[in-house]
């Protein structure tokens, strides 16, 4: 996949992820521990933790199935938004992950990225859906999917860990192709 690098607001880019960015995504997750997310080992908040999983995930991106992408600005990662589990074939379909470090919350760099994102999906991978969950009481990444084109499907019980729980999640999903029933594969 020819995934270029884009430049958003505020001079930041969003680009594929590269081993050489372990240490600042390393930072990045320790200065913004989230309640948002799942339990993780103190090895993940570390540069050698994350260059074992920057290696994996890229492992995945060639062969299709993930496509990791960081928001950084002068080698300082200051957010995420990961295709997983993509599918192509009939279902032509992955789920939407995005974060956005404290400091450059409520800038508007979400609803960006996400739009950014939805765009590589159709354009350059030729999916047909995207999907993304929330925390019930996350409201604002809902309202970034909302404004993102995302529409609210429904609701998972229990459907993750957070917080020492299983945790009810909201569903949304966004078609990417409305007019074209099943889009070539660039």
């Amino acid at each position: 996949m020819d995934i270029r690098p884009e430049q958003l607001a505020d001079g930041m880019t969003l680009r594929l992820a590269e081993p050489a960015d372990a240490p600042a995504l390393a930072a990045a997750f320790a200065e913004n521990r989230s309640p948002w997310e799942p339990y993780r080992p103190d090895a993940f908040f570390t540069a050698e933790g994350q260059r074992g999983r920057l290696a994996a995930m890229l492992r995945e991106f060639g062969e299709g199935r993930i496509v990791p992408l960081l928001l950084v600005s002068d080698g300082r990662v200051a957010g995420a938004f990961t295709l997983a589990g993509v599918v192509l074939g009939s279902f032509r379909s992955a789920s939407l992950g995005y974060w956005i470090t404290a400091d450059f919350q409520g800038r508007g760099l979400a609803t960006a990225g996400v739009e950014r994102v939805c765009r590589i999906a159709r354009e350059t991978i030729g999916l047909h859906r995207l999907e993304a969950v929330t925390l019930l009481d996350n409201l604002a990444s809902q309202r970034v999917l909302e404004k993102s084109g995302f529409e609210p499907i429904g609701m998972a019980p229990r459907y993750t860990h957070v917080g020492g729980q299983w945790r009810d999640h909201r569903l949304f999903q966004r078609i990417l192709h409305d007019d074209d029933p099943m889009p070539a594969r660039p």
